[in-house]
């Protein structure tokens, strides 16, 4: 299949309300070479991601596999940083922070307007999370 399809494939998926996308290089019978499009999507949703595959790709057959997911507790709080206030995605389980980080779009905006490296606004923000965790 061209692989410029696979750019145009991705997003049409994600707007018929699939939950992920994702391609995995491959070995096929005969030892060629090949793309694994993976789609989540709820179970009642899935002819809907089929059709889109059978019509947009070269692929002759899908294969359905249930999935079971566990995720963690998620919060988002605002945090006053010197970029101005930024949306803060803490993870937890049993009550237990494990994890947190700012949201990407909006360090990406932030990086975007003071035209600066995105990993300098992430370093600066992770430090304003520290001081105030």
């Amino acid at each position: 299949m061209n692989p410029e399809i696979y750019s145009y494939l991705a997003p049409k998926l994600f707007d018929n309300g699939a939950l992920d996308v994702f391609l995995t290089n491959i070995i096929m019978k005969k030892s060629r070479p090949g793309v694994k499009i993976s789609v989540l999507c709820k179970e009642e949703e899935a002819s809907v991601f089929e059709e889109i595959l059978f019509n947009e790709t070269t692929t002759l057959g899908v294969r359905r596999y249930k999935v079971e997911r566990e995720s963690l507790e998620r919060e988002y709080v605002p945090m006053e940083t010197k970029f101005g206030v930024v949306t803060i995605k803490k993870a937890a389980r049993s009550g237990k922070i494990l994890k947190y980080a700012p949201e990407y779009e909006e360090c990406r905006k932030i990086a975007q307007r003071y035209n600066l490296p995105l990993r300098d606004v992430y370093q600066e923000i992770f430090l304003a999370i520290n001081k105030n965790l």
